[in-house]
């Protein structure tokens, strides 16, 4: 036993550096002001009130949550089918689905989002198949309607992985047995498929929202600078004006966000499991 404590030591000493201590940091900057020397600061709050009392930023989390709540439900409509398919397919044919599914995320996701700029674009694919039908003028680029088809293209992998997997791992004999009740096939998709599924889409839609609403790339690639996003608020904190204890207000106000959201995901899964917490 206290060999495998010694073996755990440098994980612990990675995970200290490399995760405590920054958001430590973090924490520290968002509630100090720094001082007329370089060690003296002063503790204060007004980063935090600075960013509830301007109605600009608020609307910027608003608009956040809003994206990523969107590309969530879309990204769910999408990708439930999609796994229920490969689920139902056979041994073979799932392999080579979820290859399909997998293979372009094996390209970096700044690489893929770089290609839909090529292809939203004025001279792009997209607008020249929408010029045959007489639609080729309309304006695809910089929009948010590319911000969200960005976010869904890159997110939905996440969703459709994860409810594969429980749909995967249901019993199919409970099938069998709500046929043999005289279950039609939407009651049992109803009663039987859908709950068992359920962990899958809890695990889906946390795994699609949390980077959703943080995402600082995808807006300023595919919106051009003119759809801001919390995340490129705290990109323009850090980088381009220079205020970082602001910035890590906004991060911290973010990371309690993500947090709260995980906690009632959480809570959501051990209701599913009847209600009992895990040992």
């Amino acid at each position: 036993m206290k060999r495998f404590s010694q073996l755990a030591v440098p994980y612990i000493a990675w995970a200290v550096m490399m995760l405590i201590l920054p958001m430590g940091l973090i924490a520290l900057y968002s509630v100090t002001e720094p001082g007329n020397s370089i060690i003296s600061f002063s503790l204060t709050l007004d980063h935090y009130v600075k960013f509830f009392t301007d109605p600009d930023f608020l609307i910027v989390l608003w608009r956040s949550l809003w994206i990523a709540l969107k590309t969530t439900v879309i990204c769910l409509l999408l990708g439930y089918p999609v796994a229920y398919f490969i689920a139902r397919s056979s041994e073979r044919a799932q392999n080579i689905l979820v290859l399909c599914i997998t293979i372009p995320m094996w390209i970096n996701m700044l690489v893929r989002t770089y290609a839909w700029i090529g292809l939203l674009s004025e001279d792009g694919l997209i607008q020249k198949i929408l010029g045959i039908f007489g639609l080729g003028n309309m304006e695809l680029l910089y929009t948010e309607s590319a911000v969200l088809l960005g976010m869904v293209y890159n997110f939905l992998p996440f969703m459709i992985l994860q409810i594969n997997t429980s749909l995967c791992k249901m019993d199919h004999s409970l099938l069998e047995a709500g046929a043999d009740l005289g279950a039609t096939p939407a009651q049992a998709f109803r009663r039987i498929t859908l709950p068992l599924s359920l962990p899958g889409v809890i695990n889906g839609i946390t795994l699609v929202f949390l980077p959703a609403v943080s995402s600082f790339f995808i807006p300023k690639l595919l919106g051009g600078g003119q759809y801001f996003l919390i995340g490129n608020l705290i990109e323009n904190q850090f980088i381009t004006v220079g205020e970082w204890n602001f910035g890590s207000a906004i991060s911290m106000i973010m990371a309690v966000i993500m947090m709260v959201l995980m906690m009632a995901v959480h809570k959501a899964e051990v209701r599913n499991h009847g209600g009992k917490e895990e040992d």
